[in-house]
């Protein structure tokens, strides 16, 4: 049966605006619903808001339904196959720091958004995304902590970070601003640091969220040559060009024209790939931005303090760096390193062959993925070249994306530029291991993987002639194609 389709620009709408919008977000106009209207007068609404009335209206408009996350076994969190005794004690060693609460005396702080890697990163297992419990929320008031738990931090909603789109002068931050303070943990007497002040930045439509990405097999995706990102770039030109994929960075070239090229590092020219928007090059820079960022705790490659209130800091700066005494040279390496080497052997995710649905109906909805276009961008495999460590040399990388930045539109746009990624492009996110995630898209919007699906439709979007033909699919099809996503 077909559906009878809701008109594009009141779904768009609904999908696109949240609490967090950027500066292209806009509120649905000519829509009579009272819980339309309600969000209207909500300035500061978080977000999961509008997920909950765009939730209702795609369920209303398709027999089709999210199959929702896959149970046990889940798959990941295991080493590479194939590595040496010395790389497994490694990982194991990188995976134990990874999943360490730290504390004011190791450098927590003086402002963070939460005190440990796993915190983030443990749904379904070590190294993945949100958890159903929101450990932030707890954290808040950890040992006498006196935090104000922001309206968008949630019991039952992702882990998130939070940017504010513009400085006070109307300059552009898009910068982290983090949730909580040591100010009053018992680990952290004297310290006075304040939050900053989410709730005007709410009600100016100031702040948008991010939420923590995936990392199993990182290592496999940092060993993909930039040769196999560009030669898959130009694969299928014309099947893109018809659907309006462009798949272009925004590398700035001198005369600061733009180009039609991949994105690539300011500094050495060769191409990003971790991080929403491609924004870091390689998993040691990825956990030295997080260590510093996410958790205040400064190290070899990040060794100032965002903070430097004199009577916030616990240790010498940098708070973790080598142990140059250590028994062993693995015992010795840096806590940076050892989450780099945790993230780099762990294995990718590995997907259902029967589940949801049964093994007909995913089949049947990887060959719509196909032919729907979704493939394109999301690319189903790139393969790694001839890398130091033997289990990740030559091997293919299953990861369903093109890692290359897209423009996606108004409804996705948040205003954040990230070296010459511009407010509207992200980079393709990798699908591996989505049948056991539980929030979507880069500000963990919405549950609903229909709605995720749908949300990459907007005004300027490259994705909205592959969501023309994926609304288009009558109800099983559509059911197929959720339950090939759900199996990955």
């Amino acid at each position: 049966m077909k559906r009878h389709v809701i008109g594009s620009g009141a779904l768009l709408c609904l999908l696109a605006c949240n609490g967090g919008g950027g500066d292209d977000a806009a509120m649905p106009a000519g829509t009579a619903t009272k819980a339309i209207e309600a969000v209207q007068a909500a300035p500061s609404a978080p977000s999961e808001e509008m997920a909950a009335v765009a939730d209702a209206t795609a369920t209303a408009t398709s027999g089709a339904r999210d199959p929702g996350p896959r149970g046990a076994p889940f798959g990941a969190g295991e080493p590479l196959a194939g590595l040496g005794a010395y790389e497994l004690k490694a990982f194991e060693l990188g995976k134990e720091d990874f999943s360490e609460a730290e504390a004011a005396d190791e450098g927590l702080g003086p402002t963070m958004n939460l005190d440990s890697c796993l915190g983030c990163h443990s749904q379904p297992a070590a190294g993945g995304t949100s958890p159903p419990i929101n450990p932030q929320v707890a954290f808040a008031s950890k040992l006498s902590a006196t935090n104000k738990v922001p309206a968008f931090i949630r019991l039952n909603g992702p882990v998130r970070e939070a940017r504010f789109v513009r400085n006070p002068d109307g300059t552009p931050d898009g910068g982290v601003h983090a949730l909580f303070t040591i100010a009053g943990r018992t680990d952290a007497l004297g310290c006075q640091v304040r939050q900053p002040d989410f709730a005007t930045a709410l009600a100016n439509r100031n702040v948008v969220f991010r939420i923590p990405t995936p990392v199993f097999g990182a290592g496999l995706i940092e060993a993909i040559p930039d040769r196999e990102i560009l030669a898959n770039a130009a694969r299928l030109a014309s099947a893109k060009r018809t659907l309006g994929i462009r798949g272009r960075g925004n590398w700035v070239v001198p005369f600061q024209t733009i180009s039609g090229q991949a994105n690539k590092n300011g500094n050495d020219g060769t191409l990003g790939r971790f991080g929403w928007k491609a924004q870091n090059k390689s998993l040691l820079v990825f956990a030295g931005e997080a260590y510093n960022v996410e958790m205040g705790i400064t190290n070899d490659l990040f060794p100032t303090e965002r903070d430097e209130t004199e009577a916030c800091q616990y240790t010498a700066q940098p708070n973790s760096s080598a142990d140059l005494g250590a028994a062993t040279p693995v015992e010795g390496i840096a806590s940076i390193d050892k989450f780099a080497a945790f993230m780099r052997l762990l294995a990718p995710p590995r997907p259902s062959t029967d589940a949801p649905g049964g093994s007909a109906s995913i089949a049947a909805g990887r060959a719509l993925f196909d032919s729907v276009g979704c493939a394109l961008c999301h690319v189903p495999s790139l393969r790694t070249g001839n890398t130091a460590v033997a289990a990740l040399r030559y091997q293919p990388v299953n990861l369903f994306s093109d890692l290359l930045l897209h423009d996606m539109g108004t409804g996705l746009a948040d205003g954040v530029a990230q070296g010459q990624a511009s407010g509207r492009e992200f980079r393709t996110a990798p699908l591996w291991g989505l049948g056991q995630r539980l929030f979507f898209l880069h500000d963990g919007r919405t549950a609903d993987l229909r709605q995720a699906v749908l949300a990459h439709r907007s005004d300027g979007s490259e994705a909205n002639g592959v969501i023309t033909r994926y609304v288009n699919l009558v109800d099983r099809e559509e059911q197929d194609l959720l339950n090939f996503l759900r199996s990955l």
